[in-house]
């Protein structure tokens, strides 16, 4: 039983923890950043955009009651960021080991879980909405 409470809201948390940890380095402009998004043509609007989404996502991830619709922005994020690095800049960017890979990879796992772990909320607003 205990393990049900925990394990989401660790989840939830580390997610938020990771997703405000990036935010840094996309505002501040560091280099990997400006490269990541010079390589795919959306620097500098894009990173900041990107910023802008983690950040909201990263609230919604702490709220409980929201947290279902931040994994949901979240899954959408990191998928994105996989693909990216999968076809365009690469597993590893400038030296990081795949880092920025693996920091994507590990939120689109917890905020899958999440999403599971959620499931009955937005199910039940999916029926109600769509009379289902």
């Amino acid at each position: 039983m205990k393990n049900q409470v925990i394990f989401p809201a660790v989840a939830r948390y580390l997610s938020a923890l990771i997703l405000v940890q990036t935010l840094f380095f996309k505002f501040s402009a560091s280099p990997e950043s400006v490269y990541i998004f010079q390589t795919v043509g959306m620097e500098p609007w894009g990173r900041i955009m990107v910023g802008v989404a983690e950040l909201i996502a990263a609230l919604l991830l702490i709220y409980k009651p929201l947290s279902w619709l931040g994994s949901i922005l979240s899954i959408f994020m990191m998928a994105g960021a996989i693909m990216m690095h999968v076809f365009l800049i690469g597993i590893e960017v400038m030296g990081d080991g795949g880092e920025l890979f693996l920091l994507a990879v590990v939120v689109f796992i917890l905020c899958s879980y999440v999403l599971y772990e959620q499931r009955a909320i937005w199910l039940d607003l999916l029926r109600n909405r769509f009379r289902l």
